[in-house]
């Protein structure tokens, strides 16, 4: 390679690491989006049509469900740990008075814990199927789909199920993480021939190279005093180093994630060697793709509690966007916001890349803004007072879900979705 052909490659490459950073943040989510919306709202879009008349009544559906869920307003933070409280019963709270960590003493720990068990709890937190189930023996409830596996994770993680100090049940490090079996994960979340569960294989793969971006990253997963222990929780000590006031933007900690959790996801697209993750091609997308990063959101959004009871403050709450997955882009379809041009749209069987499916989800992070905002005009609240954290877990997640049991027996998706365990 002579010289001129070698600075050109080494220009190009450059230019595509650029590229590949950029699309590794909030920003890029939201914009790139965006630019799908501005098509649809020109009538151009590949496989979808705009309806914005009928935002009136989707925000007045979503309005209706939050006041009926929340009739003092107050809303959550969407989160994990709203599915930990299923069937009125705070199981976080017992585990930590069990083990000691409520304790005002215990407050790091406490967060180290939670950013463990939320980190593994949403990695597993993909689409369960319609026919799986989980049986909480202490609370004597049966719960299916996110509920059931936010508190079948729990439970798992608290007898030491990704721990690999017996004296510690209640964290997950990378040893515990990288000796975990398919088998081990098929045991603790109740998995038969009759109670199948989507992507298990997927899921528990997840966990294992969860243990390898631990150990590949010491410098936020490790602390100087146990420079052998590689946790998720050590991310809060990692963001006091980096934060000594205490102040930290929600898009920065979804930027740590993003670049050191990034190699855990299989068979995803690459640009300049850095892993894009929840990353999809569009030809319509600026630069050709389009960013969603839909479960590193979600463990965002399910940190900020911990991250905030640590004593850190987080900003920048809406620099997050809505997370488009198939309760969000579902109740779109099924109130008629979004309209696929194609009928076959809702009998065929897509894979997550598939470019409708990447297209629908585009559509979702754009709509979800101008809901949200709809949505604040019917309470009477402003951004400040109503985040899109709050609108989403009021909200848009839970009038989805229950849409779709009103259209749909068992209350499925508008969409048939061919689940690796790893996006939805």
């Amino acid at each position: 390679m002579n010289v001129l052909d070698w600075t050109a490659s080494a220009a190009a490459t450059s230019t595509a690491l650029a590229q590949a950073e950029q699309l590794l943040s909030a920003q890029a989510v939201r914009a790139h989006s965006q630019a799908i919306m501005a098509k649809a709202q020109a009538g151009q879009a590949r496989h979808f049509t705009w309806h914005p008349e009928r935002m009136a009544l989707v925000s007045a559906y979503v309005s209706g469900v939050i006041r009926q869920r929340y009739p003092d307003l107050k809303v959550p933070y969407h989160s994990r740990w709203r599915h930990f409280e299923a069937g009125g019963v705070d199981r976080w709270a017992l585990v930590a008075h069990e083990q000691g960590l409520d304790a005002p003493t215990a407050r790091l720990e406490r967060a180290r814990a939670r950013i463990d068990l939320a980190i593994t709890s949403v990695l597993l937190d993909a689409g369960s199927g319609p026919s799986w189930q989980y049986h909480d023996l202490p609370s004597g409830q049966t719960l299916a789909r996110s509920e059931g596996l936010g508190v079948a994770s729990l439970r798992w993680w608290a007898a030491g199920g990704l721990s690999s100090d017996p004296h510690h049940p209640c964290q997950a490090d990378a040893i515990g993480l990288e000796r975990l079996q398919t088998a081990d994960l098929g045991l603790a979340f109740q998995v038969s021939e009759t109670n199948p569960l989507v992507g298990l294989d997927g899921r528990a793969n997840l966990l294992r190279q969860l243990a390898l971006a631990l150990k590949a990253h010491p410098e936020v997963y490790a602390r100087p005093d146990a420079p052998g222990v590689l946790r998720p929780g050590h991310l809060v000590d990692a963001l006091f180093r980096r934060a000594p006031t205490g102040q930290v933007k929600a898009a920065e900690v979804l930027a740590i994630l993003l670049r050191t959790l990034g190699q855990i996801w299989p068979g995803r697209h690459e640009l300049a060697g850095l892993p894009l993750g929840d990353c999809w091609p569009h030809p319509d997308a600026p630069g050709g793709w389009l960013p969603f990063h839909k479960l590193s959101q979600w463990i965002t959004y399910s940190l900020l509690e911990p991250l905030e009871d640590a004593g850190l403050t987080i900003s920048g709450l809406d620099e997050l966007t809505g997370l488009p997955e198939y309760r969000n882009g579902g109740l779109l379809l099924d109130l008629g916001l979004l309209q696929a041009r194609d009928r076959a749209f809702h009998t065929t069987r897509w894979k997550p890349d598939a470019e409708p499916i990447v297209e629908w989800r585009a559509l979702t992070v754009a709509t979800l803004d101008h809901l949200a905002e709809a949505v604040r005009g019917e309470l009477g609240l402003t951004p400040e007072q109503f985040p899109l954290a709050r609108v989403l877990e009021g909200g848009s997640w839970a009038a989805g879900r229950q849409i779709a049991l009103a259209k749909r027996p068992g209350g499925p998706p508008p969409v048939l979705l061919d689940s690796d365990g790893t996006v939805f």
